[in-house]
């Protein structure tokens, strides 16, 4: 099967009844559908709810528009000081290469900006006067390639791009975001982990994953084949809804994502990108959901609960509070609640 990319490529595979596909080419023509083999696989045709076709299969409430929803739902623009840049943190910057995926994830925070039609790659002369950009302000510590996917380019050209930034004194972490090793775990061969790598900087990997299905063999191998290179490997998930939104879900998600030595890093509250209302959550949810992880998994597998505040504010932690400050003066202590619910006065009564 090739990759899914039309309306009706979709209904006729069976991921979509004939009679959705009017609304479905309406969808298309405004948002970027790309869905390769190793997810249609994983896909159960007979389950309406199936937590893998709600990720990636376009459906018509995607043309349901609220009016608290953003072309650019994270402000990416106003932190943009060159086209290719986005430095919104001090100490780093987002490279963003191109605007291509292996696979349009249906919740997309960038998906007014991402897809085919918006160009491929960086011209030659943009990218260079991004990296000049980055050269020119040390502070940059840290260097994260987006996209769209950064893995969707070629081992030669990731490894010209990689050159150049190990060759930034001050720059000493790349971290490279990515869907490939679920969408597309073919393309992560021993060169393409070669050109990930530079001499005497560290690389990370954030591999994007939401449901433990998406760890199949081939998406494993490809991350333990940058793992075994000695890339260390983090995890950013979207807290979605009839996706990982059950503690049953999250907690399968969290513990296989460490037993392939990835780190849990991000959960991420659901962006207030258009047509996606259907798959947020509230973040009561999402605290109830953190708060049973906690305690009854292991450290390992504790992500952070994060927002990003729109208007380009950036991240905040929005997990549950577990700490409560009481009294004053010589009485004044710490109420701390415990996993169980229990709470207990720190320092405790004399």
């Amino acid at each position: 099967m090739p990759t899914l990319r039309t309306a009706k490529q979709i209904c006729d595979h069976g991921f979509a009844p004939a009679g959705q596909r009017p609304a479905l080419e309406a969808v298309a023509a405004r948002y970027a559908v790309a869905l390769p083999r190793a997810l249609a696989e994983l896909i159960d045709r007979a389950d309406a709810h199936d937590p893998i076709a709600r990720q990636f299969v376009p459906t018509a409430a995607e043309l349901d528009h609220r009016l608290e929803e953003l072309s650019d739902p994270i402000g990416d623009d106003a932190h943009s000081p060159v086209e290719g840049i986005v430095h919104r943190y001090p100490d780093r910057v987002l490279l963003k290469l191109t605007h291509v995926c292996a696979v349009y994830c249906r919740f997309c925070f960038r998906r007014e900006m991402v897809g085919p039609e918006k160009g491929k790659l960086l011209s030659p002369a943009v990218l260079e006067a991004a990296l000049n950009y980055i050269r020119a302000h040390s502070g940059i510590w840290e260097v994260i390639l987006t996209g769209g996917d950064p893995l969707v380019l070629s081992a030669r050209r990731l490894r010209a791009l990689m050159k150049a930034l190990g060759n930034i004194d001050h720059v000493k972490i790349v971290r490279i975001h990515t869907r490939v090793p679920a969408a597309e775990p073919a393309r992560i061969t021993p060169e393409l982990v070669r050109a990930m790598k530079i001499k005497g900087k560290a690389t990370y990997v954030a591999v994007h994953i939401n449901h433990a299905r998406e760890l199949t063999a081939q998406a494993r191998a490809a991350c333990a084949r940058m793992a075994d290179a000695g890339i260390p490997l983090l995890a950013q998930s979207v807290l979605l809804k009839g996706v990982n939104d059950t503690p049953e879900a999250l907690g399968e998600l969290m513990r296989a994502l460490v037993e392939c030595r990835i780190k849990p890093y991000y959960l991420h509250h659901g962006d207030l990108a258009p047509g996606t209302s259907h798959l947020r959550t509230d973040i009561r949810t999402g605290q109830d959901l953190m708060r049973g992880l906690r305690g009854r998994f292991s450290g390992l597998c504790q992500p952070a609960y994060v927002l990003d505040i729109p208007g380009g504010h950036g991240k905040s932690p929005v997990g549950p509070n577990y700490v409560e400050h009481t009294g004053s003066n010589s009485g004044e202590h710490f109420v701390i609640e415990d996993f169980n619910g229990g709470r207990h006065q720190y320092p405790p009564p004399a």
